[in-house]
């Protein structure tokens, strides 16, 4: 027998045995889920894990400055829940009803088409959206007290699959009771996000408690598609005009500092944000005197609270009258629009919308680059 034949034969006998032995080996490993992680664009906060039909999401930073995030786990109905320690929160899915305490949360409802399963919401007077506002008028979503005073009887007797909520710090206040009363409760850190399209993004998040992911992702794409479009125009004009922000209150002049989400917005609009080499992705609070001394002859004033007209600020605060943008009216407000009751509908679709903020700042800035665009968000005042 030659040593080709007898290789050959022990190639053969090394295959076989290979075979009996993975057709014998317990197929435990081979039947666990694929473990995959979501791929997210711009959003930070949270992540999402898919095992299955079984969804790990943790959100990473549920408030300013938190060491660590909030963990849960969304489980169909029909599933058996999958081992897990105690700090993680089980949810099963989807979710039918909702109670949400921001009206940022509305607009992410109705673009899923879920606007249906709001059956609660503190002070639904803020809510603008014309679409959930028909639902509140007619009786449908419980108006459930002021936010930090929530009737957690009534809130209870509702029985919702699930209660959204923000915080700003790591005391959940009545989020923590409500849990404790065995309704699921979320941590939604939108606002927390740096990036415009990151807040946007959070549509995705909630889009998980309904197995609407894909709804969500052409939602978001079309949103990131107009943002993207809107950022290159921007960056075909050479000139960037000058751009001041905020209003006194007491006795400290407060505007978004160079690393919040504002200041992106007005960067990537191709503007000149005074303040942008601050490093802070919040607010600052500076004098009014160190303010005037940077920025009295600024070319726009983009954000100036609630005030509806030149007058009315000048009569707040008659320094205001100094600014080289008030004597040239370069002031502009978000508050264009309000709803029914007079909700904020910048404070409401603004972050799920960036797309739309930016195309108001690139006509403000260049109104050259959007001719026919007229001005969604924003007015100027008279």
């Amino acid at each position: 027998m030659n040593s080709k034949f007898i290789m050959q034969s022990l190639s053969l006998n090394f295959f076989v045995m290979t075979l009996i032995l993975w057709a014998c080996t317990p197929h435990q490993k081979r039947d666990q889920p694929l473990s995959i992680i979501s791929s997210l664009k711009y959003a930070e906060g949270f992540t999402v894990r898919y095992e299955g039909n079984v969804k790990f999401v943790t959100v990473n930073y549920p408030y300013p400055g938190a060491t660590e995030g909030y963990h849960y786990i969304l489980v169909p109905r029909n599933e058996e829940v999958p081992p897990h320690d105690e700090k993680s929160q089980v949810i099963r899915t989807p979710i039918n009803t909702i109670v949400c305490t921001s009206t940022s949360h509305i607009p992410l409802l109705d673009y899923l088409g879920e606007t249906n399963s709001l059956i609660g919401f503190p002070t639904t007077d803020y809510i603008s959206s014309n679409i959930m506002r028909k639902r509140v008028n007619e009786g449908n979503v419980t108006d459930l007290g002021i936010e930090k005073g929530i009737n957690i009887e009534l809130l209870y007797s509702l029985h919702p699959d699930l209660v959204m909520g923000y915080t700003m710090s790591k005391d959940l206040g009545q989020l923590k009771k409500i849990r404790e009363l065995g309704i699921s409760v979320v941590i939604n850190a939108e606002y927390l996000e740096k990036h415009p399209l990151g807040r946007a993004e959070w549509i995705k998040f909630v889009a998980l408690f309904y197995n609407k992911e894909r709804k969500a992702d052409s939602i978001f794409n079309s949103i990131e598609k107009d943002y993207l479009s809107t950022l290159a125009l921007a960056k075909q004009s050479s000139r960037k005009p000058t751009v001041m922000s905020g209003i006194v209150y007491g006795d400290a002049w407060f505007m978004p500092a160079g690393k919040n989400y504002a200041a992106q917005l007005l960067s990537d609009a191709g503007m000149d944000y005074l303040w942008n080499e601050t490093e802070s992705s919040g607010f600052l609070e500076l004098s009014f005197e160190s303010v005037f001394a940077k920025a009295k002859n600024a070319d726009l004033w983009i954000g100036v609270g609630s005030f509806n007209s030149l007058q009315e600020m000048k009569f707040a605060e008659s320094r205001y009258g100094l600014f080289k943008p008030f004597v040239q009216s370069q002031v502009y407000t978000y508050n264009a629009r309000t709803g029914e009751k007079g909700g904020s509908e910048f404070l409401e679709l603004g972050y799920l919308r960036p797309d739309l903020v930016l195309k108001d700042l690139v006509k403000i800035g260049h109104p050259e680059l959007l001719p026919d665009y007229n001005l969604f968000f924003h007015r100027k005042l008279e």
